[in-house]
């Protein structure tokens, strides 16, 4: 088994983190490879550590180990960009939604990865196209969610959105989330959304403090198609974002088309844990 590592440079205590478990890897005899950005961003370049791009990494390594959060994750899986390779995500931090296990557990984490008793459980994906008045397009991939907001005017937008050609509804808020089942536990939950399992085959519309009470989150099937259109009657050019990241201005008239991707983000879990356990946790239920 190959093993590649990314690692957030500014968690705390994250290069002995790294260190760690590169001698848990070659205890158990298994060939890592660190990304190279890692290596420079920890000044880690006069230990002769084998170190590849991101995009390496995932053509070829089986298992990537992610050291950080679940944010981490989410920078990792952009930068591996479209890929079968496993993702196993170490928590340096509070509890995650993504991650595998905490740092205290990188020697279970990688005993499960040796004898291959880890699960692996695909997470849907989604892939907007952003097409503005000019004619252009671009295409964004999104772990948790796609989001258009007012960015920093203060004023609301007004956008359009279709469901599969049909007109949904027309509304004025601070923004709008189209949400896979991973990203119901994000900033969908957060606007009012409801929780999905990650198992889930369904896309989430959630509006941002709509301007009318009777504007509620949507579920839809996976094969949905969802057009949101920015209408002249917007207060501001509308902000879009993937995850948090690639802010683009998206002006009156420019459309973005979000839709299931054709790939899927391969988290790995350890045997014995569970996404309910951690939904426990983390909202402190009983």
């Amino acid at each position: 088994m190959k093993v590649g590592i990314i690692a957030n440079p500014f968690k705390d205590g994250v290069s002995s983190a790294l260190l760690k478990l590169l001698e848990i890897l070659e205890s158990h005899k298994l060939d890592a490879t660190v990304e190279d950005e890692t290596i420079s961003a920890l000044d880690l370049t006069k230990r002769n550590i084998p170190e590849l791009p991101a995009k390496q990494l995932a053509k070829q390594c089986d298992v990537v180990i992610v050291l950080g959060g679940d944010g981490t994750i989410l920078d990792a899986a952009h930068r591996l960009g479209p890929t079968d390779v496993a993702v196993a995500g170490v928590n340096l931090g509070h509890l995650g939604f993504l991650t595998s296990c905490k740092d205290t557990e990188m020697e279970l984490l990688v005993s499960s990865l040796a004898a291959n008793t880890h699960h692996v459980v695909p997470r849907m994906l989604l892939k907007a196209t952003i097409k503005p008045t000019d004619g252009s397009s671009a295409e964004f991939f999104a772990v948790n969610e796609i989001t258009l907001t007012r960015g920093q005017t203060g004023r609301i937008v007004a956008m359009d959105a279709f469901i599969d050609g049909d007109l949904l509804n027309h509304y004025r808020a601070d923004g709008l989330i189209v949400a896979t089942p991973t990203g119901s536990t994000a900033y969908s939950l957060a606007a009012g959304g409801p929780l999905l399992s990650p198992r889930a085959e369904n896309i989430v519309i959630t509006p941002i403090c709509p301007h009318s009470l009777s504007n509620r989150s949507l579920v839809l099937t996976d094969r949905s198609v969802v057009e949101l259109k920015s209408v002249d009657d917007s207060e501001a050019p509308t902000l879009f974002s993937a995850d948090g990241r690639c802010p683009l201005e998206v002006r009156h008239g420019g459309k973005i088309i979000v839709e299931k991707a054709d790939h899927k983000l391969n988290l790995i879990r350890l045997e014995g844990r569970s996404f309910f356990s951690t939904l426990r946790q983390k909202l402190h239920w009983g």
